[in-house]
């Protein structure tokens, strides 16, 4: 099997839906659900800040409790500084007769995002050294910024681009770009989901780019319908949701929140969830942390063809938030890499790459993971000395039949072989390659029987008999 940017493919053992956890599942009415918000967010011009950002978290705040929190220019945020806040209103190329023929009330792609503002009348070869096209995509119009560079720019395709050209170099174009850049703030939404623990699970999307429905909306709904379906069930874990701009805005959480890092145990950075068949893990800096055996555990026994790959610092802010001071355990959850699909960062992202399905299967396999960081528990036997009997507390009755006796039977068995307090359900389900649900049945019946205690619970003992 060939390698794949240091990746470990794994396809889908054909096990079929029977193998999936309890919480594998969502609705094709979540899939529509998730992609009508996503119809609502598509026109907004998005920005690392401004109008467009505090729109889109205006829209998420109808579905989940988001505070919204503003940042002013020129704070400090570790080696980076919150930039000016870009506001635009409008910006165009006209020719001579008075037609736009580039226009960002058509395409908010059409300008280069955070472009200073411009008005200019300029000839072809003048107008052609601030045009970005894709020769290879002739059709397509690309998403280009400047975020951090005093300069401006329009973006277009480039069969249009070649006809301009075309017309020669008499003619003078008006070029306007109504912008501003000034002193404001930078835009975060972040949703706290309490539980009985401090322990934190943290969900990161990235909210800064305009028209562009998977890499930017689908990775905005999947956090966002993961949320309201946590906000209905018991937690045991805290879960905390961040709506950011990418790169500076996972920064100026982190820079904010230092005091608190140490209660983030798990971590996902949601991003390119509505197209494509594969789903797609890079692991956490650290490689082996829970999140890490969580995410591989539920992708392979779900079923799902998949890949894992190891942790390199490219791509979404799984880079801020596994930088070598933070060092969090978080991992990154996808369906393609940054650039991997043809696509990534043009007009043709759009509504109809991102499919209601396949958000509907990023969702249920964002579910099952949380099922297993909210189960997944350290447990100490109350009879270690040799098996328990298990026939004259009726377990043998309560595994069941034949038919589904036999896997529950092993999991009742390795659990109790590795209750020493030193192995999670996890790392059992993990040595004895059975699923996780299992296991968790497993510590229900025994649990039920006093055979085995939680670790945290500390109350009961072992058996006098040992």
């Amino acid at each position: 099997m060939s390698s794949d940017r240091s990746a470990m493919i794994i396809l889908a053992n054909q096990r079929g839906s029977s193998a999936r956890t309890a919480g594998d599942t969502a609705t094709d009415d979540d899939g529509h659900a998730m992609h009508a918000l996503a119809s609502r967010l598509y026109p907004i011009c998005r920005s690392l800040t401004g109008a467009g950002v505090r729109e889109t978290l205006a829209l998420l705040s109808e579905q989940v409790p988001l505070d919204v929190h503003e940042v002013p220019t020129g704070t400090q945020v570790f080696d980076w500084e919150i930039p000016r806040e870009w506001r635009i209103r409008d910006a165009y190329v006209q020719d001579a007769t008075g037609r736009r023929v580039i226009d960002f009330g058509q395409s908010n792609l059409h300008v280069v995002n955070y472009s200073r503002p411009v008005r200019a009348r300029l000839r072809w070869r003048e107008l052609d050294e601030h045009l970005h096209s894709l020769a290879d995509a002739p059709d397509r119009v690309p998403y280009r910024t400047s975020y951090y560079n005093d300069t401006w720019g329009f973006c277009l395709a480039h069969r249009q681009r070649l006809a301009l050209a075309a017309q020669g170099d008499e003619d003078e174009y008006e070029v306007v770009i109504d912008a501003d850049l000034v002193a404001g703030s930078l835009s975060y939404g972040e949703v706290f989901l309490p539980g009985e623990s401090n322990d934190e699970v943290l969900y990161s999307c990235h909210v800064c780019h305009p028209s562009l429905a998977n890499d930017n909306l689908s990775g905005m709904v999947v956090a966002t319908w993961l949320a309201r379906w946590l906000m209905d069930r018991p937690r045991r874990l805290s879960h905390r949701f961040l709506f950011v701009p990418a790169t500076i805005g996972a920064l100026t959480w982190l820079c904010r929140n230092q005091s608190r890092l140490g209660q983030v145990k798990h971590g996902l950075v949601l991003t390119l969830l509505g197209a494509g068949e594969r789903l797609t893990y890079k692991r956490s800096r650290r490689g082996d942390a829970e999140i890490d055996t969580a995410v591989s555990h539920v992708l392979r026994q779900g079923g799902r063809p998949h890949r894992l790959l190891d942790f390199e610092p490219f791509g979404y802010d799984e880079r801020q938030y596994c930088s070598p001071g933070v060092n969090l355990p978080v991992g990154c959850l996808m369906r393609h890499l940054p650039g991997e699909y043809p696509e990534y960062h043009t007009s043709a992202d759009d509504l109809q790459l991102i499919r209601p399905e396949i958000l509907a299967d990023s969702l249920a396999a964002c579910r099952s993971i949380v099922e297993v960081l909210e189960a997944n528990r350290n447990y100490v036997s109350l009879c270690p000395c040799g098996e328990p009997q298990l026939g004259r507390r009726g377990l043998y009755r309560a595994i069941g039949g034949e038919s589904g006796r036999a896997d529950l039977e092993r999991a009742v068995l390795w659990l109790l072989n590795l209750a020493d307090g030193r192995h999670s359900l996890l790392d059992v389900a993990e040595r004895a390659q059975l699923r996780f649900d299992l296991l968790a049945r497993a510590a229900e019946l025994l649990l039920e029987r006093q055979l085995i205690r939680r670790q945290e619970d500390g109350l009961l003992r072992p058996s006098s008999h040992c």
